[in-house]
């Protein structure tokens, strides 16, 4: 059982404990209540740590051996983009254009031209000009499929290695294993988050404790006001909050004395905390004003069609700047079964600018290389036409894509066939995404564990391999 494992569950109170806290007054026990409703007692998983754990469950952790990647940025491309148009540049596609293919399917040569990007020479399709200038930081994964072409099934799974049951997602394990490196703001943040296909199980803590579930941050033009939900007390004012929680640490303090230890409750004064210093933090994090005009217009902020996306990912920077563990950046629309030439056309021109900045910005920072970005969707597109303009799913073979955080660069690893139908060398599936992620994060896949309903549960479930091969030495 790994040493980061959480053991069995406890009962929050016994009768005597309730008999004591009723002798107290209903005062003490309706805060002993609230306490366990809100830090979810019976799902923190705490009581039986060990004693040299720290006691806070969001405190930093040793990882299992010196991580190459210190904090995650996932651009999760909702709808699943078409590879074969994208990143998996096949002339043969093009020469079998309008042939019949498996029944009556008929091929459809991507409209779009490649052309050999970076020292390495990667393919890349004419849709994303700024992006293949950061070719050399880029390591194509050509070789990925999935288990089911459904869009919320393969979400899921994407995002907690399950499609069948409820599970952690790849975000909260990520925290569980590492803890956060700001007490001042959550360690999981999803920046717009999508509410469809999986919704909020795709950043959720399922079994895991509520307390390493992403922060959704919804960003707008509007400004900061609104990016994180009920931060604002419109009550009262920082002061009078401040006497709010001294009161209750003051209650806190005096039931440890009698308790000798009570984690739950630690953990419930946390939240309250950290909720508390978001509303100092925050805000200054989601307002740009102090980024000069050049950043911004790097970015692609102020003008059309990079405005929206760009803050999404400058916004990823600055939370990754100030230690975030795991951030999810989130881009819809990508599910082209009919209009291809000109929704896949209007999605690659919104995200190409904003993500190609987001790599220089982190490499000229200095941060690339301790921080890992992946791009992709759930599966891909198929090489056969879907009317006359579009394509259907694909979870056989499809592309995604990492860079920075310790993985090579200007490389392309793995295959599908001539036309893209399917993967055939170099196959990784998802667990097999999990256990890298993991790796290159410090955590090793097979001893990150929690316990419940019995058994030991990880993010990769009993499956994955660690792609060695993408490993910068």
């Amino acid at each position: 059982m790994s040493d980061l494992c959480c053991n069995r569950l406890p009962i929050a109170y016994s009768r005597r404990d309730m008999l004591r806290y009723a002798a107290c007054g209903f005062g003490s026990l309706a805060f002993a209540a609230m306490s366990a409703r809100a830090s979810g007692a019976s799902l923190l998983g705490m009581s039986n740590a060990r004693d040299d754990e720290p006691r806070s469950p969001l405190a930093a952790k040793k990882p299992h051996f010196a991580p190459t990647a210190k904090r995650i940025i996932f651009l999760c491309m909702a709808g699943a983009p078409s590879h074969v148009d994208t990143f998996d540049y096949k002339p043969e596609l093009a020469a079998r254009d309008g042939q019949t293919f498996r029944g009556n399917a008929k091929l459809l040569a991507s409209p779009w031209k490649f052309s050999q990007q970076g020292k390495g020479g990667l393919w890349i399709s004419d849709l994303f000009p700024n992006l293949g200038k950061q070719a050399d930081h880029m390591c194509l994964l050509r070789g990925m499929k999935a288990e089911i072409p459904a869009h919320a099934q393969a979400s899921i799974q994407l995002h907690t290695g399950s499609f069948q049951f409820v599970r952690p997602s790849m975000g909260a394990w990520a925290l569980y294993g590492l803890g956060t490196e700001n007490e001042n703001l959550p360690g999981f943040i999803a920046i717009n988050p999508r509410g469809d296909n999986g919704g909020a199980q795709l950043y959720g803590s399922g079994f895991l404790p509520a307390s390493y579930q992403a922060t959704p941050v919804r960003l707008s033009r509007r400004g900061s006001d609104d990016a994180v939900a009920h931060i604002n007390n419109e009550r009262f004012g920082t002061a009078a909050q401040r006497e709010q929680l001294d009161l209750v640490q003051r209650l806190n303090k005096e039931r440890l004395k009698r308790e000798k230890s009570d984690r739950e409750l630690e953990g419930v004064i946390e939240s309250y905390e950290l909720a508390f210093r978001m509303q100092a933090e925050v805000p200054d994090l989601v307002d740009f004003a102090d980024e000069d005009k050049k950043t911004l217009e790097m970015y692609g902020i102020g003008q059309e069609p990079t405005d929206d996306f760009g803050r999404q990912c400058l916004l990823a920077r600055r939370f990754a700047e100030k230690g975030v563990r795991f951030i999810e950046v989130g881009h819809g629309g990508w599910d082209t079964h009919r209009n291809l030439r000109e929704e896949l056309g209007q999605q690659c021109s919104e995200i190409d600018q904003p993500i190609a900045a987001l790599l220089a910005d982190l490499k000229r920072r200095g941060m690339l290389d301790e921080t890992l970005v992946l791009w992709g969707g759930e599966f891909g597109r198929t090489p056969y036409a879907q009317g006359t303009d579009g394509r259907d799913h694909n979870a056989k073979g499809f592309t995604m894509w990492m860079a920075g955080g310790g993985v090579k660069g200007g490389i392309s690893h793995g295959a599908t066939d001539d036309v893209g139908a399917e993967a055939v060398d170099g196959v990784m599936d998802i667990h097999d995404l999990h256990a890298t992620i993991l790796h290159l994060a410090g955590l090793d896949h097979e001893r990150l564990t929690h316990r419940h309903a019995g058994r030991d549960f990880r993010l990769t479930d009993v499956k994955g391999r660690v792609n060695k091969e993408i490993l910068r030495a």
